[in-house]
């Protein structure tokens, strides 16, 4: 069988993005029961999941790396979603412990407005994070996290208004920890 012919180019782009995610969405696995996907972009989903969302700034990411093999003939992608919650607090924990333990699916939203479903067939697992106080007064105490997909293709790209119609209907809005009112035991 014969591969797919390729189809266009690309120009190069003009300087007007800006690297960094804004925030993470994670849903249970299996709540977006069937994607509906045009051209590489996910239009919506049957299912109902409840968006939870988690606000980013500085230091995550997400990279996907194209593993292929000429001599197996195979190739997958590696989503990994690296995430930093700063100032510690037991309710992030409590959560983040229900996230470690479970295949959540998640779409990240970057500076740019775009929004990449991950794990969207296997959804991803978590594979290492920390909890941190950190030594000097300017270092990082609170979490990281690393959650990772492997899938047959790319994140697909999601419609904002697709999030936005799962976040409005999500039984969670507008729940959401908020780490500067936390009081630890």
């Amino acid at each position: 069988m014969p591969c797919e012919a390729l189809s266009t180019g690309r120009a190069l782009n003009c300087k007007d993005s800006m690297g960094g995610l804004k925030a993470v969405y994670f849903f249970d696995y299996g709540t977006a029961d069937t994607l509906q996907i045009t051209a590489g972009v996910v239009t919506g989903w049957t299912g109902t999941p409840a968006l939870f969302q988690y606000d980013l700034k500085g230091v995550s990411n997400l990279e996907q790396t194209v593993n292929a093999s000429r001599d197996n003939g195979t190739v997958f992608y590696e989503q990994t979603l690296n995430l930093t919650l700063p100032k510690l607090d037991v309710e992030t924990q409590e959560e983040l412990i229900k996230i470690i333990n479970a295949r959540p699916q998640c779409i990240v939203e970057d500076y740019n407005k775009n929004y990449l479903l991950i794990g969207a067939e296997n959804g991803t697992d978590c594979s290492g994070g920390t909890i941190v106080t950190g030594s000097a007064g300017g270092d990082l105490t609170g979490f990281t996290i690393t959650q990772v997909g492997m899938e047959r293709l790319p994140a697909f790209f999601v419609e904002e208004s697709v999030v936005e119609a799962s976040i409005s209907a999500s039984a969670s809005n507008p729940t959401q920890i908020d780490p500067t009112n936390t009081v630890n035991p």
